[in-house]
């Protein structure tokens, strides 16, 4: 199974992943990072799409896909 890793410290709360995740599956964490931003989860099933990567502007996001589909990471 795909899956989604957050870095913390460099998440600035923006939620640009929220919204091109196809699937819907990031949202808030309601926790905060040192800097005092509000840092994002996943809650469901990641397809490794890697949309939520790409659109991150400060780099805070690693996917790793599984690799039945031919996908490495």
């Amino acid at each position: 199974m795909s899956r989604i890793v957050f870095l913390e410290e460099r998440c600035k709360g923006c939620r640009l992943c929220a919204e091109a995740c196809p699937v819907r599956i990031i949202r808030p964490a309601g926790r905060f990072n040192r800097q005092g931003y509000e840092v994002m989860e996943t809650e469901g099933r990641c397809t490794g799409c890697a949309s939520c990567a790409i659109m991150c502007p400060d780099t805070a996001i690693r996917v790793f896909r599984d690799k039945a589909g031919g996908k490495t990471a």
